[in-house]
């Protein structure tokens, strides 16, 4: 993906194009405080035509036993296809995804992102800005929930994108390793989920909240760039359950980095390592 071709689109580019056949709009509002309160909000009022992505539902597989594979694992492809096709998206649709970066909540849509370019499909993008751009572009809320027609989404998963913890491990010494969360929450000074504090050994801090602006509005390419600071290197992103890590691979697609064998994410991230408790933390900066 190309700086011209922008994983983003503007709420005046969803207005324009609303009524257009081919197009899938997914709501990926959720709380990890409040698991309920996005389809909630969803059934108060969503852009019309959009259906709802639960988080943990349809975007995330099962937990597993004794927390290996992290609090979101990621959903079984077939499963995901399967789910994606009852909502109406088929190989030949385009998928804007949005939610409502208020509260600093702007990474969910950029999951469902993420999810669809793994399985194959290029034609997804992220509503910059998120709803409240939307609504004050002018556009209107709608109660309906649509019932749209069945179709088959054929998966075509991506290899070498996903990395495992032993893989992590065994990275080259190349490889920049992104912690992807809060910076108390990598230097070890809080943790309100997990069960232990601190960062894998050796990575570097990059707070995906920092890839927007106080609107929730991603910020330019260039500036991006200034803040990852990654250069050509090979890339391992994570975060505390492998879900805000896909803001930091939505950050870098904006520059013309997509995600890949050279891009990965470390699906279980933080959750996931700390599972075992012979992996190494480091605490402090």
């Amino acid at each position: 993906m190309s700086v011209q071709r922008s994983p983003l689109r503007s709420a005046s580019w969803l207005l324009g194009h609303l009524s257009e056949p081919s197009l899938v709009l997914l709501d990926c509002r959720f709380s990890l405080a409040q698991p309920a309160a996005g389809e909630a909000a969803y059934r108060e009022g969503h852009v019309p035509g959009a259906v709802y992505a639960h988080l943990e539902r349809d975007l995330s597989g099962p937990q597993q036993p004794g927390g290996a594979g992290g609090r979101h694992p990621l959903p079984d492809p077939e499963k995901l296809s399967a789910w994606l096709g009852g909502m109406g998206i088929g190989n030949d649709s385009t998928v804007l995804a949005y939610d409502d970066p208020t509260g600093k909540q702007g990474f969910y849509a950029a999951r469902a992102w993420w999810l669809l370019r793994w399985l194959g499909h290029p034609e997804v993008y992220v509503l910059d800005g998120g709803l409240p751009a939307y609504l004050q572009a002018g556009g209107g809320l709608s109660r309906w929930v649509p019932a749209h027609r069945r179709t088959v989404f054929v998966p075509t998963v991506q290899p070498g994108w996903v990395v495992s913890a032993a893989e992590v491990q065994a990275r080259s010494a190349a490889t920049r390793l992104i912690d992807s969360r809060a910076a108390e929450r990598y230097r070890g000074e809080a943790e309100p989920i997990d069960p232990r504090a601190g960062h894998i050994p050796g990575a570097v801090n990059r707070d995906w909240a920092a890839s927007q602006d106080e609107t929730g509005h991603w910020h330019s390419p260039a500036e991006q760039l200034e803040r990852l600071q990654v250069a050509g290197a090979p890339i391992i992103i994570y975060c505390g359950s492998g879900v805000s890590a896909a803001a930091n691979l939505l950050a870098l697609a904006q520059t013309g980095r997509d995600p890949g064998p050279g891009t990965q994410l470390y699906a279980g991230s933080w959750s996931d390592w700390v599972s075992d408790p012979a992996r190494p933390a480091e605490l402090g900066p």
